[in-house]
């Protein structure tokens, strides 16, 4: 799987955590707040919203330096070995198991993902 192809799968996985995210948040929280600006900070109820919101945000936090090192990767036409494509087959693994709580594994999924990024560091490095 190629630099390119991860990163087109990587917007199709951050267009799938809004999707989760929208699907559980019906009953999580007043339709007034999804509908409205979200000045304010409301009480969200049950587990899957809270965790599905946390999971795009973790997510976001993560595909800034993937973005980054992918498009360069892609820039100077290099290839970045197995990372982009242990990146995003991890960060794919790491949605569900977040959502369902799922502990030791979603950190081992996180931790796999961010040993993907660090090989196409490596590859844009030179080594």
């Amino acid at each position: 799987m190629g630099e390119l192809t991860c990163l087109e799968l990587s917007v199709l996985l951050w267009g799938g955590h809004i999707a989760v995210q929208a699907y559980f948040a019906y009953g999580a929280v007043d339709i007034d707040y999804l509908a409205g600006p979200r000045d304010r900070e409301v009480e969200m109820r049950g587990v899957y919203y809270p965790r599905a919101t946390r999971a795009l945000r973790n997510y976001v936090e993560n595909y800034t330096p993937f973005a980054a090192v992918d498009l360069a990767l892609i820039a100077t036409h290099q290839t970045g070995g197995w990372g982009a494509a242990i990146w995003i087959v991890a960060r794919i693994v790491y949605l569900p198991l977040y959502v369902m709580g799922v502990k030791m594994f979603r950190s081992a999924s996180w931790v796999i993902s961010i040993l993907g990024l660090l090989m196409m560091l490596e590859r844009l490095a030179g080594y």
